[in-house]
């Protein structure tokens, strides 16, 4: 946690003031760090020190549609930063786990949750293929990457049909299923040009579909 604090800031978020975040401002430079600290080459991307464009999208409509979580249980799969899930808990969930494989993230979660005066479980472990103990499950910025998604959308689409509502921020990303979602909204948030193509996105909230 000391690495963390030493190496972001603890900042709003843009379009989602609400939250606050240790966010780093150069993520090249993070993850040298992020290899130096742990003594492995090749360590997992800093997805944890960022607020990204789906997560961020789907946390603004989380507040602004409290009805979506308040009194249910929430997983935030691929939680990052854990910005989703503390959207979560502040709109109600009874309670939300915020789930990540990454180490550095679920520290990051830890201090996040702390920073904002609610209450997270971090949960380390790849949940893929199995069954939750949730009501909803909220996915930012998922479908980036051709094998990832392709092991992962088959399985939420299992979990919507075991009867959990599982709903995805996705701002346009490469592999995106074409079809077997609902539309919720859709909503344009300011990102990093570091990070991006642009100065902002237009994130859509899906409700995804069993198969």
């Amino acid at each position: 946690m000391r690495f963390i604090q030493a190496e972001t800031r603890l900042l709003p978020v843009p379009h989602v003031p609400e939250i606050r975040l240790w966010q780093a401002d150069d993520a090249t430079l993070l993850w040298q760090r992020s290899e130096d600290e742990i003594g492995v080459i090749g360590a997992a991307l800093p997805f944890w020190a960022f607020a990204w464009a789906g997560g961020r999208g789907l946390a603004r409509h989380v507040l602004d549609h409290p009805g979506l979580v308040r009194g249910r249980r929430v997983i935030d799969f691929a939680a990052g930063s854990g910005l989703v899930g503390i959207a979560a808990a502040l709109a109600g969930a009874s309670s939300v786990t915020s789930v990540e494989i990454d180490p550095f993230a679920i520290a990051a979660i830890a201090l996040n949750a702390a920073a904002n005066g609610v209450e997270v479980s971090p949960m380390i472990g790849d949940l893929v293929g199995s069954a939750v103990d949730a009501d909803v499950m909220l996915c930012g910025d998922i479908f980036y990457d051709r094998a990832m998604t392709a092991a992962i959308l088959p399985w939420l689409r299992e979990l919507a049909a075991s009867g959990v509502t599982v709903v995805v921020g996705d701002p346009g990303r490469s592999y995106r299923p074409g079809s077997g979602t609902i539309l919720r909204a859709a909503i344009t948030v300011p990102v990093e040009a570091a990070l991006e193509d642009s100065d902002e996105k237009a994130v859509d909230i899906l409700t995804i579909l069993p198969a």
